[in-house]
């Protein structure tokens, strides 16, 4: 009389996620895209820079700054101004909407290599790097339970619908922009600045998700499988110290030691020189 039950709950915790089309497709586009940048028409030394500029922008100071360690974990506070700045900046990532990146991190850190982890790390590198996001997944569900400081604010909502579409403006600013530069520079500088820098953004982000589960050092006993990786701190502008982080993950400072080399940190401390950051949260370990 048991068997019929056992098997019910077997097939239930058991059922395939389903996956999310759109955004396969988008990033399966995305990837294409930026091969494009191996045509020789497509390349100029400009384009480059625009890409590693935009790198900056939208990875450092908007995700590992704005979206991370100012609004995910108010490690310091800045004027509403700089912040919705910093978040606009981060939305230019395409990396989901600002409340959905921001839920999503806060449940990461509340069940690290646990099952209700987003990007459990213990379901192997590719699961936790990026095909994570490639499927419906229970947490998408309590997203709102993690954000109801950010949920009502109207320029949250704004930039946590409209990231795509500000994207296509960028695009069509840069075309512009290159034109203007020099005739015919107007695509190169839409394949670097969006698909190229896209993608390096999006890997370098991953990276502290996966390779900083895996490869590196330990420093803390933080119940989990966070490491220390150097060279995703160096992608991430800091963020690979990633087993400091989630040891004191309210410190606005990853790199505790001198030579743990956290770009992010400094600029905070220049903000915080200009009296632009305030309240900044230090490790006590």
């Amino acid at each position: 009389m048991t068997i019929a039950p056992l098997k019910q709950e077997q097939t239930l915790q058991e059922t395939p996620l389903r996956p999310k089309w759109t955004v396969i497709i988008f990033m399966a586009v995305v990837h294409l895209a930026a091969l494009l940048a191996f045509l020789p028409s497509n390349f100029s030394w400009a384009a480059v820079g625009v890409a590693v500029f935009l790198h900056w922008v939208t990875g450092g100071l908007g995700i590992t700054l704005g979206f991370h360690r100012l609004v995910t974990h108010r490690s310091f506070q800045t004027p509403k101004w700089l912040e919705y700045f910093l978040i606009f900046c981060g939305s230019l990532t395409c990396q989901g909407g600002v409340t959905d990146w921001v839920g999503l991190h806060r449940m990461h850190h509340l069940h690290s290599d646990q099952e209700k982890d987003p990007h459990d790390s213990n379901k192997g590198f590719l699961w936790s790097h990026m095909t994570c996001w490639f499927y419906h997944i229970p947490a998408d569900k309590e997203v709102d339970r993690f954000t109801k400081d950010i949920a009502d604010d109207k320029v949250y909502q704004f930039l946590n619908k409209y990231f795509f579409p500000l994207q296509i403006g960028l695009g069509v600013l840069l075309y512009f922009l290159g034109e203007a530069y020099s005739p015919g520079l107007g695509w190169s500088f839409v394949v670097w600045g969006i698909f190229v820098r896209l993608v390096v953004v999006f890997h370098c982000t991953w990276f502290v998700n996966s390779a900083t589960h895996k490869f590196g050092y330990r420093t803390f006993d933080s119940d989990d499988k966070s490491t220390n990786c150097w060279w995703v701190a160096l992608v991430t502008y800091g963020e690979g110290w990633h087993n400091n982080h989630h040891a004191c993950q309210y410190s606005a400072r990853h790199g505790l030691q001198w030579w743990e080399i956290d770009l992010t940190w400094m600029t905070i401390q220049f903000l915080q020189a200009l009296g632009l950051a305030t309240k900044v949260k230090l490790a006590d370990k």
